[in-house]
């Protein structure tokens, strides 16, 4: 016999995500019944449903009677025996298993034997406190994300008590309020959590380490790859101590270093900085709960006066791949005579056409006119030899990601290139100084890792070593400003800012997939719908390709001697087997072959 759908539905806490379930589940015409000690929170919560009601009256998206009819299915309550005629309650109160287990209880002592209990943690133990109730198989998680009306992601966690007609039934639920719901197993952070808090984590204890600025940090994973928030400020968003929770959890789970909470969440939450609500976290507000970030004694200063930079009026670029061809496209749009050498005369050639198909790509889509393409592409000019590179200001290597071929070419690049040239490497993984230490002008070599594809990513991290002149670094910056690039400082080690959060947040993802937790699809479906990331992990393993990923992880964990950095088992088979990705037409998914 079918369950009868979830009309009446009572919502425990009524705080952020409180007050946003009870909007989602008003609109969808439930009954509402939100309960909270605090007759301030419920006050609040009423008003945020007539306020958001009354915007969408506003923008014409409901009727006034409409809204009438929505805001006539909330009620507030003091107490949990009004969850008496409940079919569902949901818990959203803070994450404290001592205080959940007192809600549950309560609501144990006056629900209907079929309600089915729903906690909201991102962090403590489902099974726990389904073993601690007394109808422990109706009794799940349900796990929205913030803001709860916006978010598309709710995560339905089972326990191994848990009755699949409470799993159907809230998963039916969850569809009709225009949620994507995916089901999952009991475990700290369970999906979305599970990866995007190691992530966190990592960038906390970079900042810490004063490897990069706040604002560097954030930028570079913004612009690096198309995040809507940098990690620094998100976890002011969500909250430090909520984070630390959540990782203390993963950490009593997991035993991997990469959740052990990062001392500077501990020092923060102590202090009572927790972020946003706060007023102040990794970043000031404007005041408490405020979005506005505000300067603070940490704020770059623009009139703290710079070391000037070199004049760089030519620039040279090595290579003949897509990095090496979208560089010099990105210099030669900006105005500067650029020389694309490769390491024949046809292959250099062969580059500029490829520069040339892209400058008609953007001409085609308005992008720019047919005399600037002509302009841009007379600035190139092709060369098989080294020699051209004689009086060039500033040279950037972009060919094969090798040690010994890098070192190999910046022997020869100090040999041809005149004193005061800065040379850079685009490399993402190697380390900078191995490549200054091959020649006699160490001082002058620095790292800009631009992104694929140059001419349209934004951010250039530029690597400075121990020995790089403050100077070049100036040249570096003025150089980035003038061809519209946004440079993030840091300094020379593995990975750089992108790569070191990035790829162990995908090798966390295949352990995820290894361990039959969850499959590809619907890890990428959490983050994407619940992170807001524009991809889902192995849809960027496939695309950047499967033997590359291993290979920036192998780095990462020789360099760190993290054991949470190794490599997952699953994708060294994977690449064992030449399963690379897109290229080869099967990676984690497979792919139509051309």
């Amino acid at each position: 016999m079918d369950r009868p759908p979830l009309r009446t539905i009572a919502v425990v806490g009524l705080g952020t995500m409180g007050t946003g379930i009870v909007d989602i589940l008003a609109r969808a015409g439930r009954e509402v019944i939100g309960i909270d000690t605090n007759e301030a929170a419920a006050r609040r919560a009423v008003a945020a449903l007539e306020s958001s009601t009354a915007r969408s009256v506003e923008r014409g998206r409901m009727t006034q009677s409409e809204r009438q009819e929505v805001l006539s299915h909330f009620r507030t309550h003091p107490g949990c025996e009004a969850a008496a005629e409940a079919d569902l309650v949901i818990e959203v109160v803070p994450e404290d298993y001592d205080t959940k287990c007192q809600v549950f209880a309560a609501l144990d002592a006056v629900v209907k034997p079929e309600t089915i209990l729903a906690t909201g943690t991102d962090a403590l133990s489902v099974t726990r406190l389904a073993a601690d109730s007394d109808r422990p198989e109706r009794v799940l998680g349900l796990h929205f994300f913030n803001p709860a009306p916006a978010m598309k992601l709710v995560e339905i966690v089972s326990s191994v008590l848990t009755a699949p007609q409470a799993v159907a039934a809230v998963t039916a639920l969850v569809r009709e309020l225009g949620k994507d719901p995916i089901a999952v197993g009991d475990r700290p952070g369970f999906v979305a959590d599970g990866l995007l808090f190691g992530y966190l984590n990592q960038a906390a204890t970079m900042y810490e380490a004063r490897y990069a600025s706040r604002e560097d940090i954030d930028s570079a994973m913004k612009l690096g790859c198309g995040l809507p928030m940098g990690p620094l400020a998100l976890l002011d968003l969500i909250g430090i101590d909520t984070a630390r929770t959540v990782l203390d959890a993963m950490y009593a789970q997991s035993r991997d270093r990469l959740h052990a909470p990062a001392p500077v969440l501990r020092h923060l939450s102590e202090a009572g900085l927790t972020g946003r609500k706060s007023g102040r976290g990794f970043y000031t507000y404007a005041g408490p709960g405020s979005a506005r970030v505000v300067p603070d004694a940490l704020t770059p200063d623009p009139a703290t006066p710079r070391t000037p930079g070199r004049p760089v009026t030519t620039v040279g670029v090595v290579g003949s791949g897509t990095m090496a061809g979208g560089i010099a496209e990105v210099f030669a749009r900006s105005g500067y005579p650029t020389m694309l050498v490769a390491r024949s005369a046809d292959k250099a050639r062969a580059a500029k056409e490829r520069v040339a198909a892209s400058l008609d790509r953007s001409v085609r889509k308005g992008r720019m006119t047919a005399e600037d393409r002509q302009a841009a592409l007379a600035r190139i000019a092709p060369a098989g030899e080294l020699t051209a590179l004689a009086e060039v200001d500033l040279v950037i290597e972009a060919v094969a990601e090798d040690l010994d071929v890098k070192r190999g070419l910046f022997a020869r690049l100090d040999a041809v290139c005149r004193p005061g040239a800065v040379l850079a490497t685009t490399t993402s993984s190697l380390p900078v100084v191995a490549c200054a230490r091959a020649t006699s002008r160490p001082q002058d070599v620095i790292g800009m890792h631009f992104f694929n594809p140059a001419p349209a990513m934004k951010l250039v991290e530029v690597v400075t070593t121990v020995l790089t002149d403050d100077q070049v670094r100036a040249t570096v910056r003025e150089v980035c400003a003038a061809i519209g690039k946004h440079p993030v400082a840091c300094g020379d080690r593995a990975g750089f800012i992108v790569n070191a959060l990035l790829f162990p947040y995908l090798n966390n993802a295949v352990k995820m997939v290894q361990e039959h937790y969850a499959s590809p699809d619907d890890i990428d479906a959490a983050m994407k719908l619940g992170g807001g990331y524009p991809m889902g992990p192995f849809e960027l393993l496939d695309v950047v390709g499967l033997d590359v990923s291993l290979a920036i992880e192998r780095v990462l964990h020789e360099e760190f001697r993290d054991p949470g950095l190794a490599p997952a088992p699953l994708l060294e088979h994977l690449v064992a087997a030449g399963c690379l990705g897109r290229k080869t037409g099967r990676g984690f998914r497979e792919y139509a072959r051309r």
